[in-house]
């Protein structure tokens, strides 16, 4: 993860204000709450992508560089970047916008990996009629 990056890559996905039921014991943001933005904002971009059900199943490498405060707005962007046979791959950076409009700061990414379900439950193959047609993805 580059901490030196000056602007998010991939679209916004989903922005929400820090609160204080949502800090740990030292007044800053739990990381789990920071992982649970990140991960709805994955799902989001992935089920728009294959326009179906999805599920986490992994998430990779995942180092917070930064705190996250109550009043920041924490703000994820998305970038898909690998749809296989039932599964798709997303980046999500999360950057917080401190006292809610003033410096903004990468805190932290990490890869999100989810699997589409059909409609019994079960993994799905991703076929070209699923992808939104205007997101550029990469096949296996």
């Amino acid at each position: 993860m580059t901490d030196d990056q000056k602007e998010p890559q991939g679209k916004l996905s989903i922005r929400t204000l820090t609160m204080p039921a949502d800090t740990n014991p030292a007044g800053d943001i739990f990381g789990g709450w920071v992982m649970s933005q990140m991960d709805i904002a994955g799902s989001l971009h992935a089920v728009e992508h294959v326009r179906s059900r999805v599920v986490t199943v992994a998430v990779d490498s995942m180092t917070f560089v930064k705190p996250v405060k109550v009043g920041d707005v924490v703000c994820c962007y998305t970038e898909i970047v690998r749809v296989g046979r039932t599964s798709i791959t997303v980046n999500v950076e999360a950057w917080a916008l401190r006292n809610a409009l003033g410096t903004r700061e990468k805190v932290t990414e990490a890869r999100f990996i989810y699997v589409k379900l059909g409609e019994d439950g079960r993994p799905a193959e991703i076929q070209n009629t699923d992808i939104k047609p205007d997101t550029d993805h990469k096949e296996d």
